[in-house]
């Protein structure tokens, strides 16, 4: 079995044409290196460097080792690079609206293109989105908030409207049933205000962390519910002249790593949500 640090080592000495200048590449004593080769020539029962010229040369064994060793060396890299991006998923985090449908093309586009990066992805709510995100256990992230906040690398408004059930209408009702996201979802908080703003009474009638829950509890006549405008659903109608809310955008942030697929994955997320969510 051939050591690689004797093929380095010999191939090193080729290039540089001296045990000197090989020595300083990759940071080994000129005997060390001499004995590296004698223990390469006695594995392979040959001589592979003629020492007698002015400039070290490959024998014709060696000039047949020189190629076969380069092909070694460079798998043993691209071995170590795809083991290390391996060991270092990227972690996309998306709101339940995204994780599915459109999103799936392009994440399906994107291993195609990136087969050795290993995707994660974490659908929630974007409250638990932004605290993983800047705990570091994201590297990218699509997140609802306010308006204007933090730094992302790009942003969407999200324009909202208040949607009841075409067949079976709640928004008559006396106080109002509401069907919202638990206490930290973005939503909730924009109901309740502006509902008690105008001194409209309410009740919470149905709470659930999933969109399509929500989406199908407003359907079937619970109550009403804030959610985005391009989200209504043809069993939905958005009623107009309901108190305004505080607007909301999606952003994507982006984690301090540099590495060329968190840039590409950063640059087809952006152009899913511009074809999704209109111009920035």
């Amino acid at each position: 079995m051939l050591d690689p640090q004797l093929l380095q080592s010999f191939v090193a000495i080729v290039e540089t044409g001296s045990f000197t200048r090989a020595a300083e590449r990759i940071h080994l004593t000129q005997s060390t290196l001499s004995q590296q080769m004698r223990r390469l020539e006695q594995q392979l029962g040959c001589t592979l460097l003629d020492r007698s010229a002015r400039q070290v040369v490959t024998t014709a064994q060696g000039e047949t080792l020189l190629g076969l060793a380069r092909r070694i060396l460079g798998l043993l890299a691209r071995a170590g690079e795809r083991v290390s991006e391996a060991s270092h998923p990227l972690r996309l985090g998306v709101p339940e609206d995204f994780a599915a449908g459109a999103m799936t093309p392009v994440l399906a586009a994107f291993a195609r293109a990136h087969s050795q990066v290993r995707l994660e992805v974490q659908s929630d709510l974007s409250h638990a989105l932004w605290q993983a995100f800047e705990g570091g256990e994201l590297d990218i992230a699509l997140i609802k908030q306010g308006r204007g906040q933090g730094e992302p690398i790009a942003r969407w408004r999200e324009p909202l409207a208040w949607v009841d059930s075409r067949d079976w209408p709640a928004a008559g009702r006396d106080p109002v049933p509401l069907v919202v996201f638990p206490s930290e979802g973005l939503y909730r908080r924009q109901m309740t205000d502006a509902l008690d703003a105008e001194g409209i009474p309410w009740r919470i009638a149905y709470v659930s962390a999933s969109l399509a829950s929500l989406q199908g509890a407003v359907s079937a006549g619970i109550g009403v519910s804030l959610l985005p405008a391009r989200l209504l659903q043809p069993d939905q109608v958005a009623l107009a002249h309901w108190p305004a809310v505080r607007p909301v955008e999606l952003a994507l942030h982006q984690g301090p790593g540099t590495s060329e697929p968190l840039a590409r994955l950063g640059e087809a997320l952006m152009a899913l949500c511009d074809e999704v969510m209109g111009p920035r």
